[in-house]
């Protein structure tokens, strides 16, 4: 169970996958957390899910998220992370539906959802400051 695993076990980090359409963005600010905090915790940025289409191009959203959602439970059930976290191009609703699909699949899995918006308005110096001050309280709860 997630919950119960070493927190700086280099041998068995935490697995992390995030839920960001810009994966390339998410692998390095991810990095910088990492590194920001691996005198307390190992973690390993397992996975990300993206999304192969544009949602402002998308009649019906539902439909893209519903893909994501597909995409988030084949993500979860292969890798069995200890951690989830959502980028904050999601609404709150779809937050909360990614981090239900994750619980679903993954007991204890600790999951986390940047505010909506948080990149665009602050940059990612604000998204690496959020989880860092965030994700030690997520861990130890």
């Amino acid at each position: 169970m997630a919950s119960t695993k070493p927190t700086n076990d280099p041998d068995n980090p935490l697995k992390l996958v995030t839920v960001n359409t810009a994966p390339e963005r998410a692998y390095r600010l991810i990095g910088r957390v990492i590194e920001s905090l691996n005198d307390r915790y190992s973690i390993v940025h397992a996975d990300n899910v993206d999304s192969k289409h544009d949602v402002s191009s998308m009649e019906n959203k539902d439909l893209h998220h519903a893909t994501d959602i597909d995409n988030v439970r084949s993500t979860v059930e292969k890798v069995q992370p200890d951690l989830l976290f959502c980028a904050s191009m999601w609404t709150p609703e779809q937050s909360e539906q990614i981090q239900a699909t994750a619980h679903e699949l993954v007991p204890g899995i600790k999951t986390m959802a940047l505010p909506q918006g948080l990149q665009v308005q602050r940059g990612p110096d604000a998204v690496v400051e959020y989880i860092v001050e965030k994700l030690p309280g997520l861990i130890e709860s």
